[in-house]
């Protein structure tokens, strides 16, 4: 694959599963990606896999812990030299238990990584690119974030948020003529490390505890055929595990006369 472009695609939460194969499937396009995670040893094992395969491919690295709100800015600053056609923002962890048993501190983390790290890393992009032909903002939702789960009620809560916060922005940007376009992609149950660190174990079989699933590589494949489509959501269902998309799910009060009279 000859790479043709000096622009860039930003993957956050490369480090492993679903993040990990979306920079590998953008690398076999020919795209060049910067991939971020607070893994620096992942991510340097990832760019030294995408550079064996694909030489002409430029591979950025950018280690840091996006739960803090001051990293997410010094990252978007660092990045203002590249061009940035597509945004991908996978990064995020899930929690299962209780609302009564939950851990504060985790889902204090897990409330700044999925959802004020990703809106502030979306209104960035946004604010800068939104007229540049050809570019995308993909957010990482999940089922949950259509379907409130059991024993996941804060972290579908975030995933709720992720979902109507990216309807709502592709909407904008459609009625505002904006380039841009703006995704959501919701899995089911992926085989990645999401089951280990919302079960805080070392070991999660999710044979066992699933039994269908689908893997990385197939969500990766998913979300590129949600990039190469002009609809906005890409779902997993929960029950078929069938793919589908669709236009915006979520009821919208657009043209409603109850609205704020400007």
């Amino acid at each position: 694959m000859v790479n043709e472009t000096n622009k860039y695609t930003v993957i956050t939460g490369a480090s492993s599963g679903i993040g990990y194969e979306t920079a590998k499937a953008f690398a076999s396009r020919g795209k060049n990606v910067i991939i971020i995670a607070r893994r620096k040893e992942k991510l340097a094992k990832l760019q030294k896999e995408i550079l064996e395969k694909f030489p002409t491919v430029k591979v950025i690295v950018k280690a840091t812990d996006l739960t803090k709100s001051k990293n997410v800015y010094q990252l978007y600053s660092e990045l203002k030299p590249y061009k940035l056609d597509t945004w991908v923002n996978n990064a995020g962890f899930g929690n299962y238990g209780s609302v009564a048993e939950q851990s504060l501190e985790k889902i204090e983390s897990m409330i700044h990584l999925n959802i004020e790290a990703l809106t502030l890393l979306s209104t960035l992009f946004v604010h800068d690119c939104k007229d540049i032909e050809g570019t995308q903002l993909i957010n990482i939702s999940s089922c949950g974030g259509y379907t409130i789960v059991p024993t996941a009620v804060t972290y579908c809560a975030t995933k709720f948020y992720v979902s109507t916060f990216t309807e709502g922005l592709a909407r904008e940007l459609k009625s505002s003529n904006a380039k841009m376009q703006a995704k959501v992609l919701a899995p089911a149950a992926t085989k990645t490390e999401f089951g280990k660190v919302a079960n805080d174990v070392t070991e999660y079989d999710y044979d066992k505890l699933f039994g269908t699933y689908h893997t990385s590589e197939q969500m990766a494949d998913f979300l590129m055929q949600l990039y190469d489509s002009d609809k906005v959501v890409g779902a997993v269902n929960r029950e078929t595990f069938e793919f589908k998309m669709f236009d915006p799910l979520f009821d919208y009060a657009g043209n409603s006369s109850h609205n704020q009279k400007l």
